[in-house]
């Protein structure tokens, strides 16, 4: 077997926290994925296809018959299947892929699972929870505030640095896939927690000394990935909020939430960084489910 590469490594584990702030798997099922994938992914590079986007739907033929010539039961070959075709519809979905090498191979079919959405309210709770003056309370906040303001994915926000701040902090630079950069407006409520974190919390941390990035931990590090993840479900858990939330949560959030007030799609797919419109039209089956909801409460015969 080969070793993965960074970009199938990097891939798998975004995946994997995709699945679990959105399906709400079980442990063993995501470590089920998981080992799937991973063996997926490895035979794909011991065929010098090292990357996800290299893989070819020929090559996952070739790798089915190996695992039903190796004795594999037909059941298990379906279940393995299954995860190799979430992994590329979900890298696709996600503006990581322009093409999913599953799509034309006979699969079993798999039910849409629509991104969880978190209510205005509980978003306004979670933003509350860590309001405080002490510097990590203005960081966090400020995390949250901008992952909800803009729809960054979290690497996206972990990795901004002050040059992607524009002084009057009205837009925020982005920088993506492929390090495509975009810029997204910011309203009000996040410039004045950004603001609040860069001119009061941030300097009180940092005491004169200086750093590239805009989230910083309590050591002066740049924020990680997954100090951000614990942050917010740590806001979550004060805020008392139910569902599973992650930063990905947030990204979902923003979207559904502009295209429930009327945005434009493609506006929403330019801030979002998607390269397909393909890849947003998800969010128009979030708003037709919430009308739907809306009908069957107020109207008299809903």
């Amino acid at each position: 077997m080969s070793e993965l590469s960074p970009q199938a490594r990097a891939a798998l584990a975004d995946f994997l926290d995709i699945l679990r702030a959105e399906a709400g798997l079980a442990g063993n099922t995501l470590e089920a994925y998981e080992r799937d994938l991973r063996g997926f992914l490895e035979q794909m590079a011991t065929a010098g296809l090292t990357r996800p986007g290299a893989v070819t739907a020929a090559a996952i033929v070739d790798w089915l018959e190996r695992r039903r010539a190796a004795g594999r039961a037909e059941a298990s070959v379906a279940r393995e299947l299954v995860a190799v075709r979430m992994f590329f519809r979900t890298l696709v979905r996600e503006g990581d892929l322009e093409r999913d090498p599953t799509l034309l191979l006979a699969t079993p079919q798999l039910a849409r699972i629509l991104p969880h959405t978190l209510t205005v309210a509980e978003v306004e709770a979670l933003l509350s929870a860590c309001q405080g003056h002490a510097p990590l309370s203005q960081r966090d906040h400020a995390l949250i505030a901008l992952l909800y303001a803009s729809g960054a994915r979290v690497s996206e926000a972990v990795g901004l640095t002050t040059q992607g701040l524009e002084h009057e902090l009205r837009v925020v630079r982005l920088y993506g896939k492929g390090s495509k950069m975009r810029l997204v407006p910011l309203g009000e409520r996040a410039r004045d927690a950004l603001s609040r974190w860069m001119t009061d919390g941030r300097a009180r941390l940092l005491v004169g000394r200086k750093a590239e990035h805009v989230f910083l931990s309590r050591r002066l590090e740049p924020l990680s990935r997954v100090d951000a993840w614990r942050r917010v479900k740590l806001a979550a858990r004060k805020a008392g909020v139910q569902a599973d939330v992650s930063p990905h949560t947030l990204r979902h959030s923003f979207a559904s939430h502009l295209v429930e007030g009327g945005a434009d799609l493609r506006a929403v797919q330019e801030m979002l960084g998607h390269a397909s419109i393909r890849t947003t039209e998800v969010y128009t089956h979030l708003d037709a489910e919430h009308i739907a909801g809306v009908h069957r409460l107020y109207h008299p015969r809903g």
